[in-house]
C-alpha cells in the first residue's frame, strides 16, 4: 500500500474505531495519555540547513503513532495496527494480537524526549529516538522510515539503570554513527554477533570481555548448557541459537565520546525426541500458537529480543553494558 494510500486507511480506521468507542456502554481500558501530556521543549526556530526530519516533524510523528495505535489496538484490528510497525517490534507486535485473540495491551505514554539525527534532506533511511515512559516504564523507541514512519524497536530499561546521555548540539539534534565506527570499544555492526555469541558460549571466550556479564549474557548461555545436558540425559535433544539476521542497527553517540547502540536479534530453541518415551509438554506462553498440549517429535520455539547497550569510548576500554530489553515469544511450532 502506497503511503498515502496507507495514512487514508488509517485516518478512517482511527474514525471508525474513536466513533465506536464514544457510542460503546462498554467500560474501555483508558486512552493514550499522549494527547493530554505537554510534550518535551523542542527548539521552534528552525535549523538553518535542511534535514530528512526535524524535532518538530519527530515529535509529530510519535504523537501521531501513539494515538493511532490506542484506537487500533483498542478495536482489535491486526492488519492496520501492523502497518505502523516494522523489523523486530513488527514482530513483537504480532505476537500480542495472537496471542491475546485481538485484545493486545494498550499503553499509557508520558511526555517524549526526542533524540533526532541530524540527517540530510537525501537520507534512504533516517531514523530517530524516543525516551518516554509506557506504562510506568521507561521505554527506548525507534522510529525508522522507508516509504512513512514506523516503529521498528523498542526497549525498556532496566532496573537500576539510568537513561542514556545522548550527546546533542546547540540546536538539540544527536549525531547517529554509521555502522562501522571504530571510536567506541564494539562496532555498531559488530554488537549483535558479539552478543549473540556470549549468549551461547558464556563467558568461556575472550569475545565475553567485552560485554559485561549479566541475565542476557553469560546467563542466558550457563541456562542453555544447563537445558542441553538435562534434555541429554532424558533422550532429547536440545539447542538455542541466537542471530543477529538483518535487523537494523541504529547508533546515537553519547557524552563523553561512547555510543547507545540498539539492535535486535532473534532465538530458535529446538528440541528433538531421540530416545525418549515421554510427550514434550508444550509451554503455556506457546499455546497460542501450538493448540497441543503436548508434542511427541520436535518442539521448536521463536524469540525476537531487542536491546539497547552502552558502549564506551575507544580511549577509554571497558565492558559494555546492556541498559534496556525488550522481548516475547514470537512463533512456535512442532509435532
Amino acid at each position: 500500500m502506497r503511503a498515502y494510500g496507507r495514512r487514508k486507511a488509517l485516518a478512517l480506521a482511527v474514525g471508525l474505531l474513536a466513533g465506536a468507542v464514544a457510542c460503546s456502554g462498554t467500560p474501555q481500558a483508558p486512552p493514550s495519555q499522549v494527547a493530554a501530556t505537554a510534550p518535551a521543549p523542542i527548539p521552534v526556530t528552525p535549523s538553518p540547513t535542511p534535514l530528512a526530519i526535524t524535532l518538530v516533524e519527530a515529535a509529530k510523528v510519535f504523537a501521531t503513532f501513539t494515538a493511532t495505535d490506542d484506537l487500533l489496538r483498542a478495536g482489535g484490528d491486526q492488519r492496520l495496527a501492523m502497518e505502523q510497525y516494522r523489523d523486530a517490534e513488527a514482530r513483537v507486535t504480532s505476537a500480542e494480537f495472537q496471542s491475546t485473540k485481538n485484545r493486545p495491551p494498550r499503553y499509557t505514554w508520558g511526555p517524549p524526549t526526542l533524540f533526532v539525527p541530524r540527517f540530510a534532506p537525501d537520507e534512504q533511511a533516517p531514523w530517530f529516538s524516543v525516551l518516554v515512559t509506557r506504562d510506568g516504564q521507561q521505554t527506548l523507541l525507534t522510529f525508522a522510515k522507508g516509504d512513512d514512519w514506523r516503529l521498528s524497536s523498542a526497549a525498556r530499561l532496566l532496573p537500576g539503570e539510568e537513561p542514556p546521555q545522548i550527546e546533542l548540539d546547540a540546536e538539540g539534534y544527536a549525531t547517529a554513527l554509521p555502522p562501522d565506527d571504530k571510536s567506541v570499544t564494539i562496532s555498531p555492526q559488530f554488537m549483535g554477533p558479539l552478543h549473540a555469541t556470549i549468549a551461547e558460549a558464556g563467558s568461556g571466550g575472550v569475545a565475553a570481555k567485552l560485554v559485561a556479564p549479566g541475565p542476557f549474557t553469560t546467563e542466558v548461555a550457563t541456562q542453555i548448557m544447563a537445558d542441553r545436558e538435562k534434555a541429554k540425559n532424558d533422550g532429547f535433544s536440545y539447542d538455542s541459537i541466537f542471530s543477529a539476521g538483518d535487523f537494523p542497527v541504529y547508533t546515537l553517540r553519547t557524552t563523553g565520546g561512547g555510543a547507545l547502540i540498539q539492535y535486535g536479534m532473534s532465538r530458535t530453541t529446538t528440541t528433538v525426541n531421540k530416545t525418549s518415551k515421554e510427550y514434550m509438554p508444550v509451554p503455556d506462553a506457546a499455546r497460542w500458537a501450538i493448540s497441543s498440549k503436548v508434542l511427541r517429535r520436535t518442539l521448536k520455539i521463536t524469540e525476537t529480543h531487542q536491546y539497547a547497550t552502552a558502549v564506551p569510548p575507544g580511549r577509554s576500554p571497558a565492558a559494555a553494558r546492556i541498559i534496556a530489553h525488550d522481548g516475547a515469544l514470537t512463533g512456535a511450532g512442532g509435532e
